[in-house]
């Protein structure tokens, strides 16, 4: 209906920018004299009770090996237009094509969406589940902006990406029976806000206009009051110039 298939893959960018938001995060273990272990914090993409359901089946006497912990996980959990960054229906993204002089890149439609994304904190103690919440919380104020290449194949064009913190939760899933784990869970919710690119196609640059002077009315001259410049007068035909053309 639309026509000729397209895909920028704008949600799995979307997911990927946020992981890397939160990838090279660590939690360290001190006594009062020393450093006793440092770890890096696992991160993957899935839902909180994914996690939960692997600590519940895991745990016990009999486990070979409990889910590592502290951990962090996260999901895309809500899409929704943004109706305050929508544009006028006539706003167009264009960008030279490296390949071809004659010709423009050209997306005539765009449109804004918010992206909820959820951020999971699984640890054992508070101090692990803190260290980490610390780590994060200084750089959102509530948003923190991050640039990106939205279009594959454009090199000049790119987006910022607002992230906004929307919300913090704690929840302890202990429920005091000694054969169970005990898991502190912090769930960070924010806010992407991205855009939706249509097809991007080749349009022809216009580098030369024929004027006719044929219909002058009065038998005046108009080119005695035509005046063009060219900046740089010394531009050959390839060269970049501007004409200004004054008519008095």
């Amino acid at each position: 209906m639309f026509g000729d298939h397209y895909y920028h893959a704008t949600l799995r960018k979307a997911v990927a920018v946020f992981g890397t938001l939160f990838n090279n995060i660590n939690v360290v273990r001190t006594s009062s004299t020393k450093v006793l272990s440092q770890l890096k914090v696992p991160l993957a993409y899935g839902p909180k009770q994914k996690f939960l359901a692997r600590i519940d089946s895991e745990t016990g006497y009999d486990a070979s090996m409990a889910i590592k912990l502290p951990r962090m996980g996260f999901e895309m959990s809500t899409l929704a237009i943004d109706t305050q960054q929508q544009l006028q229906k006539r706003t167009h993204l264009s960008e030279v094509n490296a390949s071809d002089s004659t010709k423009k890149k050209h997306i005539k439609h765009f449109t804004s969406y918010n992206i909820g994304m959820s951020l999971f904190i699984l640890a054992k103690n508070q101090d692990d589940g803190l260290q980490i919440l610390e780590q994060i919380l200084p750089y959102f104020k509530p948003e923190y902006t991050v640039s990106i290449r939205p279009i594959d194949g454009w090199s000049t064009y790119k987006q910022d990406v607002p992230i906004i913190l929307t919300g913090v939760a704690i929840q302890d899933e202990y429920e005091t029976d000694y054969a169970s784990r005990r898991v502190l869970t912090y769930q960070l919710d924010f806010e992407m806000k991205m855009k939706f690119y249509g097809p991007d196609t080749n349009t022809g640059i216009i580098k030369e206009i024929n004027i006719d002077m044929n219909e002058d009315i009065g038998g005046s001259n108009i080119l005695e009051n035509l005046d063009i410049t060219i900046n740089p007068t010394s531009a050959d035909a390839d060269d970049d110039y501007t004409v200004v053309t004054t008519i008095s």
